[in-house]
């Protein structure tokens, strides 16, 4: 196995990564990841995502083949009062609202900060596992549950809640830390986008991209690096920071039952 930059690249440009729809830019899959022991992340298993609430009539029929059983939104209840949520009246799955944060981040303090982009965002990580910790563990044991599968979990960018769910998932099952950073930072280039298309077709969300910080616009692999680095400091290992958030070995065990491979 080899984690070189070419290698890397090779796997994120896999043509069954990213699933192309119109109105969501960062639906993926997490699948064909090496591990350390010579295994591999299985394919059309689990999925990350960004706003599903905007997904289109033929954005749904587009998903249609994945045969989703369940969805994890992360987002708050205020996002999901205004927003909506994923269209459980024409896709029919098991819906679980999980709230990491409590409310959505203070854009003064963004447009105030600093320091590096990365610092920032490792802070609000942290944050996340202080607040919405037990939730964590509640979407690990999802998807443990083969039963559940295939599952999708998502936020509103499908960048920092999504992003540190599926960094500890991906962590945990094996994968080497910069295949788990490069897939982090996929989001950067999704934001992108979603930007572009919001300029095209919703002048109300491209106006809300236009005065965001761009502290939240980032997805620099530094802020996943700089959080692993202070569980792993703080508590050993990835799985042993899960073990606090109620994620045991039998939930690892199942994870690698039916979410790795024989590369």
């Amino acid at each position: 196995m080899t984690t070189s930059p070419a290698a890397i690249a090779e796997l994120l440009d896999h043509p069954d990564r990213l699933i192309e729809l119109f109105a969501v830019h960062n639906f993926r899959d997490i699948g064909g990841y090496p591990t350390i022991d010579g295994r591999r992340t299985a394919w059309r298993k689990v999925f990350r995502a960004d706003g599903l609430y905007r997904l289109t009539p033929e954005d749904v029929e587009a998903l249609r083949p994945f045969q989703l059983r369940t969805v994890i939104d992360l987002r708050t209840s205020e996002e999901l009062s205004e927003r909506g949520t994923f269209p459980v009246d024409q896709y029919d799955v098991e819906f679980h609202h999980l709230s990491i944060i409590d409310r959505t981040w203070d854009m003064n303090e963004a447009h105030d900060w600093k320091g590096e982009q990365a610092e920032f965002l490792r802070g609000k990580y942290h944050l996340m596992l202080q607040q919405g910790g037990h939730y964590l563990g509640e979407a690990l044991r999802i998807l443990s549950d083969e039963g559940n599968g295939p599952v999708v979990f998502h936020c509103a960018a499908g960048k920092d809640r999504t992003g540190l769910l599926a960094a500890l998932l991906l962590s945990g099952l094996g994968v080497p830390d910069e295949i788990v950073y490069a897939d982090y930072a996929m989001s950067e280039l999704a934001g992108e986008k979603t930007r572009e298309w919001a300029k095209v077709v919703s002048p109300e969300f491209a106006e809300r991209f236009a005065t965001m910080p761009p502290v939240l616009l980032s997805a620099h692999p530094d802020s996943i690096k700089g959080l692993l680095a202070d569980i792993r400091e703080t508590h050993g290992t990835i799985r042993d920071y899960c073990l606090t958030i109620g994620v045991e070995d039998q939930h690892w065990s199942a994870l690698e039952e039916h979410l790795l491979e024989t590369a």
